[in-house]
């Protein structure tokens, strides 16, 4: 499966693309980060991020687009620039018919670390040493990126699983009701025939 995983960011939007193989197998295939100038205005800042993110999802053809959700920031400046970001990644992906996934920062991080307070440096640290790169990605919202997109191969099978097992249980039940409902024309069709 080929994810696009994507630290939402106005200034700063960390991009990349990984594949994933048999079991925890990973291969990064691109790494990036698009930058927008702080003097710009709003629209032409989320215009380009547009542009970069349809550039990356025509050139790389993702499967799905896994993105950091937007967790409460004590500057909802910053919050809201992040969620804006974020929100046109999810529309580029829409535009194409594809999955989009969040995942919160400590899924990430508990992903590829084993804890979900791991720091940025023990992020990076871990996708480096993953996906067997000569040196960590730069800046962190590079590797922050390329470690979303690895949380999402490997939390993506867990979660397709328990839907499974919960369409199997609906379809169980609806089964079940109709039994019962089947049942219960009989007992009262008998009875009415006696």
């Amino acid at each position: 499966m080929r994810v696009l995983g994507v630290d939402p960011g106005l200034t700063r939007l960390g991009i990349a693309v990984v594949d994933g193989g048999a079991g925890r197998a990973v291969r990064a295939v691109a790494v990036d980060v698009v930058r927008t100038p702080a003097e710009d205005v709003l629209p032409a800042r989320l215009l380009r991020v547009a542009d970069a993110v349809e550039g990356w999802l025509d050139r790389h053809r993702p499967e799905v687009v896994a993105i950091e959700r937007v967790f409460s920031q004590h500057n909802v400046r910053t919050a809201m620039a992040t969620a804006q970001a974020a929100g046109v990644v999810a529309l580029a992906a829409a535009r194409r018919d594809l999955p989009v996934m969040f995942h919160t920062p400590s899924e990430v991080k508990a992903a590829v670390t084993g804890s979900g307070r791991a720091d940025k440096a023990q992020v990076a640290a871990m996708v480096t040493r993953l996906l067997g790169l000569a040196e960590a990605p730069k800046p962190a919202d590079a590797a922050d990126a390329l470690a979303i997109a690895i949380c999402h191969l490997w939390r993506a099978p867990v979660r397709n699983r328990m839907a499974e097992a919960e369409a199997r249980a609906a379809e169980l039940a609806r089964k079940h009701r109709a039994r019962l409902a089947a049942a219960a024309r009989e007992t009262k069709s008998g009875t009415v025939n006696r």
